[in-house]
């Protein structure tokens, strides 16, 4: 790595906690009351990307006029939002908060690059704002993961040079967007998922920050 790495980036969904399960029954509720095809494998394809790119995937070759998309994704956030209610900090994922410590505790900046437009309340129910020196969300930029711009607004906001940043993601969309920014891609998740990033770890908890930052195998 040709220069120091000042500064990680985190996404949020499947990083920092984990609403697959909410999204999924959003989805599914809208799904079943518009006569979509969706089930679980659906699901797992929309992983990392944005609401309007999640729907369109649903719709598969139908075609909707606009206003219907619009109200259709309104519908589905509206379930999503609502099914957040009781969301609290023990919605954390494991070793989570500890990654984002350790990366402050190494005087690293940290921010939060996620394509979802409520990053802000999902952080908020965490408890976790304030723990980030900022957040670039699906508000910040218009082309969402697998374009880089989502990280290079992360980047932007941090004023860290983005080849001196390091991703942690979840999801391929987001490896490739990391990649494309000229970051260091950390993996969270299966091989054939994240497989291609510059390091990869099964879990959050399994990140080590030493590994990532001397450049070495992981």
């Amino acid at each position: 790595m040709s220069e120091p790495l000042r500064a990680v980036v985190f996404d949020l969904d499947g990083v920092i906690t984990d609403t697959a399960e909410q999204h999924y029954l959003g989805w599914q509720r809208l799904a079943d009351e518009e006569g979509l095809p969706f089930d679980r494998e659906a699901n797992e394809s929309l992983r990392g990307l944005s609401r309007r790119e999640s729907l369109l995937a649903l719709l598969g070759d139908r075609e909707v006029d606009e206003a219907t998309l619009e109200e259709w994704m309104t519908r589905k956030n509206d379930y999503y939002v609502a099914s957040l209610a009781d969301m609290s900090p023990a919605d954390a994922l494991p070793g989570a908060v500890e990654l984002v410590d350790d990366a402050k505790a190494r005087s690293l900046r940290v921010a939060i690059g996620s394509s979802s437009r409520n990053a802000r309340l999902v952080l908020d129910k965490l408890q976790l704002t304030e723990a980030f020196d900022a957040i670039a969300d699906g508000n910040s930029v218009e082309r969402a993961k697998p374009a880089p711009d989502l990280f290079l607004e992360a980047a932007r906001l941090l004023d860290v040079a983005p080849q001196a940043c390091v991703v942690v993601e979840d999801a391929t969309s987001g490896v490739d967007a990391a990649l494309a920014a000229g970051m260091v891609a950390v993996g969270v998740g299966p091989q054939d998922r994240v497989g291609h990033a510059t390091f990869r770890f099964d879990t959050p908890a399994d990140v080590d920050l030493d590994v990532v930052l001397a450049g070495g195998t992981a």
